[in-house]
């Protein structure tokens, strides 16, 4: 059975207001120093609780996008790196599972405990290597935290079941049971949150866990493990290894002691993932890439629209998989809406993520730059109009204007595709019948988005989108306690909530 949520308007963990903490240096040399006398600026890989480098010397530069300027060099491996970490956890899975539920999740909630004291250190290295604003950051940092806190919590509460029997000298049980070794591949745009919505409920069921984070964003990934160890979690658990992408998958994926792969990142990847699993029959959860429609109807409050567009396109500089990459707005109240969000986009700051006050950072490298300028050159050949932005940034760098285009239609990348950038598609549609067609016609379906004050049609239309998660109202709608996940080929599994265990499980 299909499994998807609907999320109305309220108050949310990461579209609450976080205080920037004036202590908190804007030099990033300082913010460095910071994190470096924290013991968190950690710059070698973990296995089997030993901090190591490659085995054959190769490095690993890791840069801030905002000024291109290094930050750390940290490993880079391979096969061999990768093969003795899934050996450490396999090693190390004999005893983790055999702790009682109560032991893992003291563990884990000391994890927790150690996250939140070090939110504003993790924040800076989260922004100093992945661009995103401070504030952003600290949002992460609590939002991440929350899934170790949830699944410390449901450590306790893995049921089996006890099943009738049909002769009267028969019982019958299920026993859920851990899966066994997990390979996790997370992502650059959320470098600590999409580590812990993985490593949190594979722990508390009693798997080990070998983490490849971005070699993007691996500082962030380093510190988190270092805080786990410091928490208790035994030497062997939880694993870093970075470096040579294929091989660090093919290492994963050839394993028969590994079988679980969670992956989030792109369609074409998972792709592959799915494939190479299939050799040994491993367990897959994949979380992949996104074309979310933000429905605009002519019924809805322009305040709560535009808020909320603004908020699902713009968030890390619109380099989240369930940004709002298409906005639908119902022709009665087109240009209303086209104004007063053009205006409430020429209001965002772009800028170094350190500085107080920014809103937007730099996309991650020239790669994502020049993808958002081929989608942007695409539209307007065919069209579009650019009403605002629709250039590099005078910033230089990586940095691009927040921009919106016109009359966007469905011959254009722009509403194709996922443009993974700060670029707000408008697209015009007369019925409720033609903005689920829209909606709908895509290889991709994780997020959508619906503004409209009618509870009937905010029902019909929630149940007629072909989406995992669907957001009433409210353009902000990941939570620990719900279920994340796409449909079609935006995935496989779930992430978060109690269903999120399952993942790990066997029963």
């Amino acid at each position: 059975m299909a499994m998807r949520r609907v999320a109305f308007h309220g108050r949310h963990l990461l579209s609450s207001p976080h205080l920037f903490r004036r202590h908190m240096s804007t030099e990033p040399m300082a913010a460095l120093d910071r994190i470096r006398n924290s013991g968190l600026l950690k710059t070698q890989g973990l296995v089997g609780g030993k901090w190591i480098d490659s085995y054959d010397g190769k490095k690993i530069e890791v840069q801030n996008p905002a000024t291109g300027d290094v930050i750390a060099s940290v490993p880079c491996m391979g096969t061999k790196e990768t093969t003795d970490a899934i050996s450490s956890a396999y090693s190390t899975y004999s005893s983790w599972s055999k702790l009682t539920a109560a032991e893992r999740s003291k563990a884990l909630r000391n994890w927790y405990d150690l996250i939140i004291k070090h939110k504003d250190e993790l924040a800076l290295l989260i922004t100093l290597e992945q661009g995103k604003p401070i504030k952003e950051a600290l949002g992460e940092v609590s939002y991440g935290a929350s899934f170790i806190e949830f699944f410390s919590e449901e450590a306790k509460r893995i049921y089996g079941d006890i099943i009738p029997a049909p002769l009267s000298d028969r019982r019958l049980l299920v026993l859920k049971q851990p899966v066994g070794v997990v390979g996790a591949i997370t992502p650059w745009n959320f470098p600590l949150a999409m580590i812990t919505r993985k490593v949190g409920p594979a722990l508390a069921c009693g798997c080990t866990v070998v983490v490849k984070p971005s070699e993007y964003t691996p500082l962030t990934a380093l510190a988190a493990a270092d805080l786990a160890l410091q928490a208790g979690i035994p030497p062997g658990a939880l694993n870093i290894v970075m470096g040579n992408a294929p091989e660090i998958g093919d290492a994963l994926l050839k394993s028969t002691q590994v079988r679980k792969i969670t992956f989030t990142g792109s369609t074409a990847v998972g792709k592959k993932l799915m494939e190479g699993s299939a050799s040994t029959v491993k367990k897959v959860s994949l979380e992949l890439g996104g074309n979310a429609p933000c429905i605009v109807f002519d019924d809805a409050d322009i305040d709560v629209a535009v808020k909320g567009s603004l908020a699902a396109k713009f968030r890390n500089s619109g380099q989240t998989c369930v940004c709002a990459n298409r906005i639908l707005v119902q022709e009665g109240i087109y240009e209303e809406f086209a104004k007063a969000f053009v205006k409430a986009v020429q209001g965002m700051q772009v800028g170094n993520g350190l500085v107080e006050g920014t809103s937007q950072g730099p996309l991650i490298n020239e790669a994502a730059v020049q993808k958002v300028e081929k989608f942007v050159n695409d539209a307007t050949s065919k069209g579009a109009n650019v009403i605002l932005g629709g250039r590099r940034h005078s910033l230089g760098k990586t940095f691009y204007e927040p921009t919106v285009v016109s009359n966007v239609n469905r011959d254009m990348l722009l509403f194709k595709d996922e443009v993974f950038g700060p670029v707000a598609p408008l697209v015009p549609f007369k019925t409720e019948e033609d903005a689920i067609s829209m909606a709908n016609d895509t290889n991709a379906g994780l997020a959508a988005y619906v503004f409209t004050k009618s509870i009937p049609r905010s029902w019909c239309v929630s149940e007629a989108l072909e989406y995992g998660l669907v957001g009433v109202n409210e353009g902000i709608i990941s939570t620990e306690v719900a279920p994340f996940g796409g449909v079609k080929q935006s995935g496989l599994g779930r992430e978060g909530s109690k269903y999120g265990m399952d993942e790990y499980l066997r029963g």
